[in-house]
């Protein structure tokens, strides 16, 4: 099972390590192809085996209850993203001399001779909006295209599936990047770098390394933020094709090789003629919704990719304007006593709030949950000038607690020890007593949602629920 495609699965002892949204596709695919599939499951639970039951019913093995223990006989581990790099699985295979590949490896090495090339997409926050931004602009070029990996569409099913694609926009997190050795894209772009997911990683510098996995091999474009160093250093570090070059993305103007902002138009100065004299304008940005700092520079991302790949000025634009967020990112949910009450419950670590936060002069924040070993002096220091209060809720709590009072000891802070589901409508009714005229009232929590919702999608809905009531 060396680097080439595997043309033959007819008999391969697989195990697929994890049942989740990225085991039960690479189950099926794996026995479709011939091989004899082992599932192994940490859990054991209802859904499980709810899940357990249809594999079993196509032949495929499952055990539950035991994620620890190689399969005798095993050739091949098929991992799910999440699983850490540290479980005794995986140094069980280590020993063994087995193989370990990502859901992501798996699709890279079934894709069919000719098949779509990849733009791929990574960072800490970001990601999900400019692979969508990408996907639109290319599909404005004409382009058969679908945004996949880490969002909406399994990658699995893309490179498998009956639907012809001439490009693939590619939604890749550091989990699936680590184990993804093979990977090569056509031109691959790094959003932003920030401490997240370092519990799994184990440190920055990890976590970092498996983020620049995504430029190895590109071909055409290794696209960069100007603003964080970071992103550029791991392009320098990259083993690239001959002729592939360094792309910046700056909401400042762009210098040569650049893509920026001059006078409120995006412009490329990277895929021009004469690039040092020269700018292309692609669009204005009043055609990025919102128009928040941030979501620019994921516009400026996605256009740099699309540049990359030959797409014209034009379908930029167009690309631009068809694009619609999802929910709970910067959503404005609506305006009550000349208050602005804004939903981005997505915003669920500290570089993405901090961005967020950025985008208001005067915010209320709502501001808590799982910090999954984050730190907020950074954050909470960066933005004290900007807040007129602030309101927290969730396990960790304490933590924003304490860097307000060491970084920002004027704001007024209320503290809500309830987790009921009451608490975010008092949260809301907390942060309208504080906030002025002109102000914004901002979910936007930079921590995970699991300690008191299912998801972030629950905790905004909730948010957008508790404004509705305030307005009624």
């Amino acid at each position: 099972m060396g680097s080439g495609q595997v043309t033959d699965w007819q008999g391969k002892h697989v195990t697929v390590a994890g049942l989740g949204v990225s085991g039960v596709p690479a189950a099926k695919a794996l026995h479709g192809l011939g091989a004899k599939v082992t599932v192994v499951n940490d859990g054991d639970d209802a859904r499980a085996r709810e899940q357990a039951a249809d594999l079993e019913a196509l032949g495929v093995t499952v055990r539950l209850g035991d994620g620890d223990t190689l399969p005798d006989g095993t050739e091949l581990i098929v991992t799910a993203p999440g699983w850490r790099p540290d479980k005794p699985l995986f140094a069980a295979a280590d020993a063994a001399g087995v193989p370990v590949w990502g859901d992501v490896e798996l699709a890279w090495r079934l894709r069919k001779p000719g098949a779509a090339d990849w733009l791929a997409v990574t960072g800490t926050n970001g990601k999900t909006t400019t692979v969508q931004m990408l996907a639109s602009i290319l599909r404005a070029a004409g382009l058969r295209t679908a945004p996949v990996g880490n969002i909406g569409v399994s990658l699995l099913d893309a490179v498998l599936g009956d639907e012809e694609y001439d490009v693939l926009a590619v939604e890749l997190s550091s989990y699936q990047l680590h184990w993804a050795p093979s990977l090569r894209a056509h031109s691959a772009a790094v959003l932003n770098l920030a401490p997240d997911h370092l519990d799994w990683h184990g440190s920055m510098e990890a976590y970092a390394k498996d983020k620049g996995r995504i430029y190895e091999g590109n071909r055409v474009a290794c696209v960069y933020n100007v603003a964080d160093k970071a992103t550029e250093d791991l392009v320098r570090e990259a083993d690239v094709e001959e002729g592939c070059r360094a792309v910046g993305f700056t909401l400042g103007t762009p210098g040569p090789s650049q893509l920026g902002v001059v006078e409120g138009l995006l412009v490329d100065r990277a895929f021009v003629e004469n690039r040092q004299k020269n700018a292309q304008e692609l669009a204005e940005v009043a055609d990025v919704k919102p128009a928040a700092p941030h979501n620019i520079a994921n516009a400026l991302a996605a256009a740099a990719l699309a540049r990359a790949y030959g797409v014209p000025a034009g379908a930029v634009r167009e690309g631009l304007r068809n694009f619609t967020p999802d929910a709970h990112r910067i959503a404005h949910v609506a305006d009550v006593d000349g208050v602005a009450y804004v939903d981005d419950s997505k915003a669920t670590n500290t570089h993405a709030a901090q961005a967020s936060l950025a985008a208001y002069d005067s915010v209320v924040w709502i501001a808590g949950g799982l910090a999954k070993g984050a730190a907020f002096d950074e954050l909470v220091a960066e933005a004290a000038k900007r807040l007129r209060g602030a309101v927290l809720i969730g396990r960790d709590r304490a933590l924003i607690r304490e860097a307000l009072a060491r970084h920002a000891p004027e704001v007024p802070v209320v503290d809500l020890g309830r987790t009921d589901t009451g608490a975010m409508l008092q949260a809301v009714q907390e942060a309208r007593r504080l906030a002025r005229p002109g102000d914004t009232v901002l979910l936007a929590p930079a921590c995970a949602s699991m300690d008191m919702f299912a998801n972030y999608n629950k905790r905004g809905d909730a948010f957008a629920q508790a404004v509705r009531e305030l307005g009624a």
